[in-house]
C-alpha cells in the first residue's frame, strides 16, 4: 500500500486538433506546473516545447490504427496509477479534447479505484478544429440544426436499419477514426438513400501546416476518391454543410505536404518507471 500522504494528482488536458496555438490557457499552466507529462501521438511537438515544465519527464504513449508499436492501454493507464501514487503531479496530455473517443473512462476507473486526486481541463475537438479550418460550420440554418459525432472504425456493427436512419436523417455526421473505412461508410449511405445535395469532407490533418481537404457530393465520391489513401489523422464531414467548404475555405492549404504528427516506429517503446519515491504504509 501506499501512504495516503504521497499521492499526487492527474490532470487530463486537450492538446487541441493540431495547430499549437489551440492549446488553452489553463492546459498550458498545468503543463508549466507538471512533474510528468503522458502525452498521446497526436499533440503538436510545439506544445511541449514551448509550454511544458523543462524540469518535467515526458513520456510519449503513441497510439495509431494498424500499428503494432501502439501502447496498450492498460500499460498507460499503470503509468499514471503508478506516477500519481508516488505523488507526482501527472498531465495527461491527448489530443483533440479529452473526452470525445478517448479512453478517458478507463484511465478514470483506474484513478477512482485507486483514490487519486483528478482534473479534467477540455481542449478543442477534432470535429471543431477540423470544420472551422475547412471552412464547414457544423450547423447551419436550412442545412443543418444538429450534429452527431460516429466512429466508423467497425461498420459491420451498424445494421441496415441504422444506416437507413443515418441516411434519412438531416444532422451532421462527423466520423472519428473512419478514413480506413469510408468506402464502406460513403457505399453504405448512398445505397440506403442518402439525400442528393449531401456532400462529404475529408480534413486530413487539421490545422496544421499539412491540412488536405477533399470535397464532394457523396454520390461522386467513389469515382473522384475510391482509391484515396489519408494521412493520419482524418475526420470525415458528411452532410449538406460540407458543401459549404467551397464557399467559405479560408485556410491556405499547400499543394505538398508530409506528415505533421510522428509516426509510430520500433523506437517507441513504453519507458521504464525508475527512481520513483514509493514509501509503503
Amino acid at each position: 500500500m501506499y501512504s495516503l500522504t504521497l499521492k499526487g494528482i492527474v490532470i487530463f488536458a486537450g492538446a487541441g486538433s493540431g495547430d499549437p496555438d489551440l492549446l488553452t490557457i489553463k492546459a498550458s499552466r498545468a503543463l508549466s506546473g507538471a512533474d510528468i507529462i503522458i502525452a498521446d501521438r497526436l499533440v503538436a511537438e510545439r506544445i511541449l516545447s514551448d509550454w511544458a515544465n523543462p524540469e518535467a519527464t515526458i513520456i510519449h504513449v503513441g497510439k495509431q490504427s494498424g500499428k503494432k508499436e501502439s501502447m496498450p492501454q492498460s500499460a498507460i493507464t499503470k503509468l499514471l496509477v503508478d506516477y500519481a501514487l508516488a505523488g507526482k503531479r501527472v498531465v495527461r496530455l491527448k489530443g483533440g479534447d479529452v473526452s470525445i473517443f478517448s479512453n478517458i473512462y478507463d484511465e478514470l476507473m483506474a484513478l477512482v479505484e485507486n483514490e487519486i486526486t483528478y482534473e479534467i481541463i477540455p481542449g478543442i475537438s477534432s470535429a471543431s478544429g477540423a470544420a472551422a479550418y475547412a471552412g464547414i460550420p457544423l450547423t447551419a440554418r436550412n442545412h443543418a440544426t444538429a450534429i452527431r459525432f460516429l466512429t466508423g472504425y467497425d461498420p459491420g456493427k451498424l445494421n441496415d436499419t441504422k444506416w437507413k436512419e443515418l441516411a434519412e436523417s438531416d444532422d451532421t455526421l462527423v466520423w472519428f477514426m473512419s478514413s480506413d473505412v469510408i468506402n464502406i461508410l460513403t457505399k453504405n449511405l448512398t445505397t440506403s438513400g442518402i439525400h442528393r445535395d449531401v456532400h462529404i469532407a475529408v480534413i486530413e490533418q487539421a490545422s496544421t501546416p499539412d491540412q488536405q481537404t477533399s470535397c464532394c457530393n457523396i454520390y461522386d465520391y467513389e469515382g473522384l476518391y475510391a482509391n484515396k489513401i489519408y494521412a493520419s489523422p482524418s475526420l470525415i464531414i458528411i452532410g449538406k454543410v460540407a458543401a459549404l467548404h467551397t464557399r467559405f475555405a479560408w485556410f491556405n492549404e499547400p499543394t505538398e505536404t508530409g506528415f505533421f504528427f510522428k509516426e509510430l516506429g520500433k523506437s517507441d517503446l513504453i519507458p521504464p518507471l525508475n527512481s520513483l519515491n514509493r514509501k509503503a504504509c
